[in-house]
Protein backbone atom coordinates (compact mmCIF):
# COMPACT_ATOMS: atom_id res chain seq x y z
CA UNK A 1 0.00 0.00 0.00
CA UNK A 2 1.37 3.41 -0.98
CA UNK A 3 1.26 6.56 1.15
CA UNK A 4 -0.12 8.29 -1.93
CA UNK A 5 -3.24 6.12 -1.76
CA UNK A 6 -3.80 6.96 1.90
CA UNK A 7 -3.37 10.67 1.15
CA UNK A 8 -5.88 10.38 -1.70
CA UNK A 9 -8.36 8.61 0.59
CA UNK A 10 -8.03 11.26 3.32
CA UNK A 11 -8.44 14.05 0.77
CA UNK A 12 -11.52 12.40 -0.75
CA UNK A 13 -13.22 11.92 2.64
CA UNK A 14 -12.47 15.49 3.76
CA UNK A 15 -13.99 16.84 0.52
CA UNK A 16 -17.37 15.47 1.59
CA UNK A 17 -19.45 18.11 3.43
CA UNK A 18 -20.52 15.43 5.92
CA UNK A 19 -16.95 14.57 6.94
CA UNK A 20 -14.95 17.75 6.31
CA UNK A 21 -14.79 18.53 10.05
CA UNK A 22 -13.65 15.06 11.12
CA UNK A 23 -10.22 14.63 12.74
CA UNK A 24 -7.72 13.85 9.97
CA UNK A 25 -5.77 11.42 12.19
CA UNK A 26 -8.88 9.29 12.62
CA UNK A 27 -9.68 9.27 8.89
CA UNK A 28 -6.08 8.23 8.18
CA UNK A 29 -6.23 5.53 10.86
CA UNK A 30 -9.50 4.00 9.60
CA UNK A 31 -8.56 4.50 5.93
CA UNK A 32 -5.23 2.71 6.37
CA UNK A 33 -6.99 -0.37 7.77
CA UNK A 34 -9.62 -0.29 5.02
CA UNK A 35 -6.96 -0.08 2.29
CA UNK A 36 -5.06 -2.99 3.81
CA UNK A 37 -8.25 -5.08 3.70
CA UNK A 38 -9.37 -4.07 0.21
CA UNK A 39 -6.54 -2.43 -1.76
CA UNK A 40 -9.21 -0.80 -3.91
CA UNK A 41 -9.17 2.96 -3.27
CA UNK A 42 -12.77 3.66 -4.28
CA UNK A 43 -14.13 0.88 -2.06
CA UNK A 44 -11.86 1.90 0.85
CA UNK A 45 -13.13 5.50 0.64
CA UNK A 46 -16.72 4.24 0.79
CA UNK A 47 -16.13 1.89 3.73
CA UNK A 48 -14.18 4.58 5.61
CA UNK A 49 -17.13 6.96 5.24
CA UNK A 50 -19.52 4.22 6.38
CA UNK A 51 -17.45 3.59 9.51
CA UNK A 52 -17.28 7.32 10.29
CA UNK A 53 -21.07 7.43 9.99
CA UNK A 54 -21.50 4.46 12.35
CA UNK A 55 -19.23 5.86 15.06
CA UNK A 56 -20.25 9.52 14.83
CA UNK A 57 -22.51 10.80 12.09
CA UNK A 58 -25.44 8.51 12.93
CA UNK A 59 -25.79 10.13 16.37
CA UNK A 60 -26.70 13.59 15.06
CA UNK A 61 -30.48 13.92 14.91
CA UNK A 62 -30.29 17.08 12.82
CA UNK A 63 -27.61 19.34 11.39
CA UNK A 64 -26.00 21.33 14.24
CA UNK A 65 -26.76 25.05 14.34
CA UNK A 66 -23.70 26.06 16.32
CA UNK A 67 -23.79 29.83 15.79
CA UNK A 68 -27.49 30.07 16.62
CA UNK A 69 -26.99 27.90 19.71
CA UNK A 70 -24.07 30.01 20.92
CA UNK A 71 -26.14 33.18 20.62
CA UNK A 72 -28.91 31.61 22.67
CA UNK A 73 -26.45 30.30 25.29
CA UNK A 74 -24.85 33.74 25.62
CA UNK A 75 -28.23 35.43 25.87
CA UNK A 76 -29.59 33.08 28.56
CA UNK A 77 -26.32 33.13 30.53
CA UNK A 78 -26.30 36.93 30.55
CA UNK A 79 -29.90 36.94 31.80
CA UNK A 80 -28.71 35.41 35.08
CA UNK A 81 -31.59 32.91 34.92
CA UNK A 82 -29.82 29.55 35.46
CA UNK A 83 -33.00 27.55 34.79
CA UNK A 84 -33.31 29.23 31.40
CA UNK A 85 -29.64 28.55 30.67
CA UNK A 86 -30.04 24.88 31.59
CA UNK A 87 -33.15 24.70 29.42
CA UNK A 88 -31.07 25.97 26.48
CA UNK A 89 -28.36 23.37 27.20
CA UNK A 90 -30.99 20.61 27.29
CA UNK A 91 -32.53 21.79 24.02
CA UNK A 92 -29.12 21.57 22.32
CA UNK A 93 -28.40 18.15 23.81
CA UNK A 94 -31.69 16.87 22.37
CA UNK A 95 -30.12 17.06 18.89
CA UNK A 96 -27.58 14.29 19.64
CA UNK A 97 -28.85 10.77 20.28
CA UNK A 98 -26.47 9.94 23.12
CA UNK A 99 -27.38 12.97 25.24
CA UNK A 100 -31.06 13.05 24.24
CA UNK A 101 -31.66 9.64 25.79
CA UNK A 102 -30.34 10.89 29.15
CA UNK A 103 -32.29 14.17 29.35
CA UNK A 104 -35.31 12.99 31.34
CA UNK A 105 -33.22 11.99 34.34
CA UNK A 106 -30.14 14.23 34.41
CA UNK A 107 -30.39 15.17 38.10
CA UNK A 108 -30.75 11.55 39.20
CA UNK A 109 -28.02 10.39 36.78
CA UNK A 110 -25.33 12.69 38.17
CA UNK A 111 -26.39 12.62 41.82
CA UNK A 112 -26.18 8.80 41.87
CA UNK A 113 -22.85 8.69 40.05
CA UNK A 114 -21.12 11.43 42.03
CA UNK A 115 -22.45 10.16 45.37
CA UNK A 116 -20.33 7.04 44.71
CA UNK A 117 -17.17 9.11 44.16
CA UNK A 118 -14.94 11.29 46.35
CA UNK A 119 -14.85 15.06 45.56
CA UNK A 120 -13.83 15.43 41.90
CA UNK A 121 -11.68 18.41 40.86
CA UNK A 122 -10.75 17.45 37.30
CA UNK A 123 -12.54 15.50 34.55
CA UNK A 124 -11.71 14.26 31.08
CA UNK A 125 -14.68 13.54 28.83
CA UNK A 126 -13.68 11.08 26.09
CA UNK A 127 -15.63 11.05 22.81
CA UNK A 128 -17.75 13.69 24.51
CA UNK A 129 -20.33 14.65 21.86
CA UNK A 130 -22.61 17.28 23.40
CA UNK A 131 -22.13 15.88 26.91
CA UNK A 132 -20.18 18.91 28.30
CA UNK A 133 -23.48 20.80 28.14
CA UNK A 134 -24.51 18.59 31.07
CA UNK A 135 -21.95 20.28 33.36
CA UNK A 136 -24.63 22.58 34.92
CA UNK A 137 -26.30 19.42 36.33
CA UNK A 138 -23.10 17.96 37.82
CA UNK A 139 -22.53 18.45 41.57
CA UNK A 140 -18.95 19.66 41.12
CA UNK A 141 -16.79 21.89 43.34
CA UNK A 142 -16.13 25.39 42.04
CA UNK A 143 -13.13 25.64 39.70
CA UNK A 144 -13.32 21.98 38.63
CA UNK A 145 -11.25 21.59 35.45
CA UNK A 146 -12.97 19.91 32.50
CA UNK A 147 -11.22 18.52 29.40
CA UNK A 148 -13.34 17.27 26.48
CA UNK A 149 -12.24 15.28 23.42
CA UNK A 150 -14.05 14.43 20.19
CA UNK A 151 -13.42 13.97 16.47
CA UNK A 152 -15.37 16.95 15.04
CA UNK A 153 -13.52 20.27 14.66
CA UNK A 154 -16.68 22.38 14.46
CA UNK A 155 -18.16 20.69 17.54
CA UNK A 156 -14.95 21.25 19.49
CA UNK A 157 -14.93 24.93 18.54
CA UNK A 158 -18.53 25.18 19.74
CA UNK A 159 -17.69 23.44 23.05
CA UNK A 160 -14.72 25.73 23.71
CA UNK A 161 -16.96 28.75 23.21
CA UNK A 162 -19.65 27.17 25.42
CA UNK A 163 -17.07 26.63 28.17
CA UNK A 164 -15.98 30.25 27.88
CA UNK A 165 -19.59 31.48 28.16
CA UNK A 166 -20.12 29.18 31.16
CA UNK A 167 -16.85 30.17 32.90
CA UNK A 168 -15.73 26.54 32.91
CA UNK A 169 -12.01 25.98 33.39
CA UNK A 170 -10.41 23.62 30.87
CA UNK A 171 -10.72 23.09 27.13
CA UNK A 172 -12.12 20.93 24.35
CA UNK A 173 -9.78 19.35 21.80
CA UNK A 174 -9.98 17.41 18.52
CA UNK A 175 -8.29 14.05 19.03
CA UNK A 176 -8.15 10.46 17.78
CA UNK A 177 -8.02 8.96 21.26
CA UNK A 178 -7.08 5.49 20.00
CA UNK A 179 -3.89 6.70 18.36
CA UNK A 180 -3.25 9.54 20.80
CA UNK A 181 -4.90 8.99 24.19
CA UNK A 182 -4.87 12.14 26.35
CA UNK A 183 -1.81 12.29 28.62
CA UNK A 184 -3.41 14.74 31.02
CA UNK A 185 -4.00 13.49 34.56
CA UNK A 186 -7.51 13.89 36.00
CA UNK A 187 -9.48 12.60 38.97
CA UNK A 188 -12.18 11.18 36.71
CA UNK A 189 -12.54 10.04 33.09
CA UNK A 190 -15.98 9.80 31.49
CA UNK A 191 -16.56 7.29 28.69
CA UNK A 192 -20.30 7.52 28.13
CA UNK A 193 -21.57 5.20 25.38
CA UNK A 194 -18.01 5.32 24.01
CA UNK A 195 -16.61 1.79 24.10
CA UNK A 196 -18.97 0.27 21.48
CA UNK A 197 -17.85 2.97 18.99
CA UNK A 198 -14.17 2.39 19.75
CA UNK A 199 -14.58 -1.36 19.25
CA UNK A 200 -16.01 -0.70 15.78
CA UNK A 201 -12.76 1.01 14.84
CA UNK A 202 -10.37 -1.51 16.38
CA UNK A 203 -10.81 -4.78 18.25
CA UNK A 204 -9.68 -4.63 21.91
CA UNK A 205 -9.81 -0.82 21.72
CA UNK A 206 -12.02 -0.63 24.81
CA UNK A 207 -9.59 -2.10 27.33
CA UNK A 208 -6.62 -0.41 25.66
CA UNK A 209 -8.31 2.97 26.15
CA UNK A 210 -9.36 2.30 29.76
CA UNK A 211 -5.78 1.34 30.60
CA UNK A 212 -4.27 4.35 28.81
CA UNK A 213 -6.28 7.06 30.57
CA UNK A 214 -4.48 8.67 33.49
CA UNK A 215 -7.45 8.82 35.86
CA UNK A 216 -8.05 6.94 39.11
CA UNK A 217 -11.81 6.80 38.52
CA UNK A 218 -13.64 5.92 35.31
CA UNK A 219 -17.35 6.18 34.59
CA UNK A 220 -18.14 3.87 31.69
CA UNK A 221 -21.63 3.58 30.25
CA UNK A 222 -23.37 1.54 27.59
CA UNK A 223 -26.61 2.19 25.71
CA UNK A 224 -29.56 -0.09 26.42
CA UNK A 225 -31.34 0.60 23.12
CA UNK A 226 -30.27 0.72 19.48
CA UNK A 227 -30.39 4.03 17.58
CA UNK A 228 -33.72 2.77 16.25
CA UNK A 229 -35.10 2.43 19.79
CA UNK A 230 -35.03 -1.38 20.12
CA UNK A 231 -33.72 -3.04 23.28
CA UNK A 232 -32.55 -6.39 21.83
CA UNK A 233 -31.19 -7.55 25.23
CA UNK A 234 -28.45 -4.92 25.04
CA UNK A 235 -28.27 -4.44 28.81
CA UNK A 236 -27.36 -8.09 29.35
CA UNK A 237 -25.02 -8.14 26.35
CA UNK A 238 -22.98 -5.10 27.43
CA UNK A 239 -22.79 -6.21 31.06
CA UNK A 240 -21.34 -9.53 29.93
CA UNK A 241 -18.98 -7.73 27.51
CA UNK A 242 -17.70 -5.33 30.17
CA UNK A 243 -17.23 -8.05 32.79
CA UNK A 244 -15.19 -10.09 30.32
CA UNK A 245 -13.20 -7.01 29.29
CA UNK A 246 -12.14 -6.22 32.87
CA UNK A 247 -12.00 -9.71 34.42
CA UNK A 248 -8.21 -9.80 34.60
CA UNK A 249 -7.86 -6.28 36.02
CA UNK A 250 -7.59 -5.69 39.75
CA UNK A 251 -10.15 -2.88 39.60
CA UNK A 252 -13.05 -2.15 41.92
CA UNK A 253 -16.24 -1.93 39.83
CA UNK A 254 -19.69 -0.67 40.86
CA UNK A 255 -22.73 -1.18 38.65
CA UNK A 256 -25.53 1.38 38.35
CA UNK A 257 -28.64 0.87 36.28
CA UNK A 258 -30.59 3.69 34.64
CA UNK A 259 -33.51 3.72 32.23
CA UNK A 260 -31.32 5.17 29.47
CA UNK A 261 -28.06 3.28 30.01
CA UNK A 262 -25.97 0.88 32.05
CA UNK A 263 -23.17 2.51 34.07
CA UNK A 264 -20.01 1.14 35.66
CA UNK A 265 -17.89 3.15 38.09
CA UNK A 266 -14.33 1.86 38.00
CA UNK A 267 -11.62 2.53 40.58
CA UNK A 268 -8.28 1.71 38.99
Amino acid sequence: MENKQIDQLVEAVLKSSKYRNVCEDLIRNIGTHELLKRRNLKTAIKTTKNKLHQIGGAYFLKKPQYEMWLEKLQETKKSGNEDLFRQTCAEIMSHHYSTKERLKGLDEFYSRIFSNLPPIHSIMDVACGFHPLSIPWMPLPENTKYYAYDIYKDMIDFLNRFMHISNIQGFAEVRDILQHPPKIKTDLALLLNTLPCLEQIQKAAGLKTLEALNSKFLVVSFPVKTLGGREKDMRKHYEKTFNKLTEEKNWNIQRLEFKSELVFIVTK
